[in-house]
């Protein structure tokens, strides 16, 4: 890195405002932005979601969504101004020159399409190679330096054939198969679990390293920012708030929005939990360390609810002709929850962590073994017991826009458990919406808008609302906060903490992020390829982990490397 004073930036930004139209006229998403940066230079761009950070590096592009215009400033690439280039301009510099790996791979990769037939085809947009040999060749390498085994073979594979990790392989693969001078990446990493994202990172590092190929990284965790990049700009609501060396705009943020992360980003609350430091300093209405204390449990005086005593799930899997393939999701998984404590369930993708949940759900028959839910035994309920059990345990998704019915606005949203078990007059169910949505910290206004209408944040705690409608004693959280920025993920974690204490939840909380497990769980249970290796207190694990894999686990949430100020 390292820019001096006769360096000349490759990518300047300056006074950058970029406007979409409303039915009243427009709103302005980004605001008088300025940055720089270097030759091989990593920059990260921090922020919650609608602060603009996305919609400033698609401006670079002129890939801006829907009706997004740039109604003022300059961005100067390599000494050419973007704005008011022709397309013609912009398709050479696309790809060729400036590379862009999106957030999610699966829906930006063709389902209908081979890897190959991808790749091949940016390879041959890009001007990489001509020729159907050369350009074959030319997939092949970019395969093999993703990192991936056996690059020819996986070039007759399609999307749904790779895991997240290797999806995202393919995407960072493509992106710089054109060996660009810059790589903008969009959250290249946050739907995938702590030891892929580090992968990934690493390999995006050595090729860029290599390449000294410039990168501006888009991410709402701080921790990941500050030991990932070099330079730090913070944007709240279309502006730049704070812009430095990461590590001390870290050490000591100024600005109340960049303290408010700081608190709340998970990886750094983690750590802080292990020092044993506070932020008593940070002016902060959510802060994770705070939400941490709040636990006391009695966990060793409650009573157990969820037993899983050896249980077991079997898939066959279709091979050619009509022979099919036992694989084995769940092998032998034993544990138990205690009311009202917080078990978390966490593991790499693939380790079978969203089986036991929708077994545990009755969503999934079991293969072999017992799951007993205070003391009755699931598997031998009837049709009419099974239907009263499910009233008690509701389940929190990952993804809230997935979950809700985008055709019922939230208040039949929230009613809709209560008409299913047939709970109360119209009235009391009425009644117990706006009950709910007080619980869950919403206004009553909100009730007739849909879920299209809300942020991220509001619905899911709509889902949570309507996982309450029944006054259930136990709640399954699979991934119920992984996909929510840093500031809400915190008012979340606060409020399920907060509802636990008033209504004597039980939670099992199923994730992949190890710094959320260290702010919310009392218990933890780690799986691997189907099966527990290792159970315990969340300090316990976190402090004196047993198995290798634990420890790896541990070790891959960022920013184990950053000297915290706060």
């Amino acid at each position: 890195m390292s820019a001096n004073a006769n360096e000349t930036p490759l990518l300047s930004i300056r006074d950058l405002q970029i406007d979409f139209p409303t039915q009243n006229g427009s709103v302005r998403a980004v605001d008088g932005v300025n940055l720089d940066l270097f030759t091989g230079e990593t920059l990260a761009i921090v922020g919650e979601s609608g602060s603009g950070k996305s919609t400033t590096v698609h401006a670079i592009v002129n890939l801006l969504p829907g009706l997004g215009t740039v109604t003022g400033g300059s961005i100067v690439f390599d000494g050419q101004e973007l704005v008011g280039a022709s397309e013609k301009e912009l398709e050479h510099i696309r790809g060729r020159q400036i590379g862009f790996v999106p957030q999610d791979p699966m829906s930006n990769l063709n389902p209908v399409w081979s890897i190959g037939f991808q790749v091949e085809e940016a390879i041959r947009a890009n001007g990489v190679a001509a020729g159907k040999k050369e350009v074959r060749q030319a997939a092949i390498e970019v395969l093999r330096r993703a990192g991936l085994s056996d690059a020819e073979m996986r070039l007759k594979q399609f999307p749904h054939q790779f895991s997240g990790g290797m999806r995202q392989r393919v995407l960072i693969g493509i992106g710089l198969s054109a060996n660009p001078k810059l790589l903008i990446a969009d959250e290249p990493t946050s739907a995938l679990d702590v030891t892929v994202q580090r992968t990934i990172l690493d390999y995006l590092g050595e090729l860029t390293r290599e390449k000294n190929t410039s990168v501006i990284l888009i991410t709402h965790d701080l921790g990941l920012a500050a030991e990932r990049a070099e330079k730090l700009v913070v944007m709240y609501q279309g502006k730049v708030v704070e812009a430095g060396p990461s590590r001390e705009i870290l050490q000591n943020p100024l600005h109340p929005y960049t303290q408010r992360l700081v608190a709340a980003a998970p990886s750094l609350a983690s750590r802080r939990l292990a020092a044993g430091l506070t932020v008593s300093q940070v002016a902060s209405e959510f802060d994770l360390t705070a939400v941490a204390a709040k636990r006391d449990k009695r966990v060793e005086q409650a009573d157990t609810v969820i037993a899983l005593s050896n249980v077991t799930k079997t898939y066959s899997i279709r091979g050619s002709g009509f022979r099919s393939t036992p694989f084995t999701a769940v092998n032998d998984v034993s544990f138990h929850i205690k009311r009202g404590t917080t078990m978390a369930l966490v593991g790499e993708s693939g380790s079978g962590k969203s089986t036991v949940a929708k077994m545990v759900l009755g969503l999934e028959k079991i293969t072999s073994g017992e799951i007993r839910i205070d003391g009755s035994n699931v598997a031998a309920m009837g049709r009419k017991e099974l239907f009263a059990l499910r009233g008690r345990m509701q389940p929190v998704f990952q993804d809230p826009y997935g979950s809700l019915d985008p055709l019922r606005n939230i208040a039949n949203t929230i009613a809709e458990p209560l008409e299913t078990h047939k709970v109360g007059t119209r009235k009391e169910r009425t009644a117990r919406v706006k009950e709910l949505l007080e619980q869950v910290s919403l206004p009553w206004s909100i009730s007739g808008r849909y879920p299209g209408e809300l942020s991220g944040g509001q619905r899911q705690r709509v889902a949570i609302a309507r996982a309450l409608a029944l006054k259930p004693d136990i709640v399954v959280l699979d991934e119920a906060v992984s996909a929510l920025d840093v500031l809400v993920q915190a008012q979340i974690l606060e409020l399920l903490t907060q509802l636990q204490d008033e209504l004597d939840l039980t939670y099992l909380f199923i994730t992949h992020d190890l710094a959320v497990v260290r702010v919310i769980a009392d218990e933890v249970s780690v799986m691997k390829q189907g099966e527990i290796v290792e159970r315990g207190s969340t300090n316990a694990i976190f402090e004196n982990p047993r198995e290798d894999y634990t420890r790896n686990l541990l070790e891959a949430i960022p920013g184990a490397n950053i000297r915290l100020g706060v």
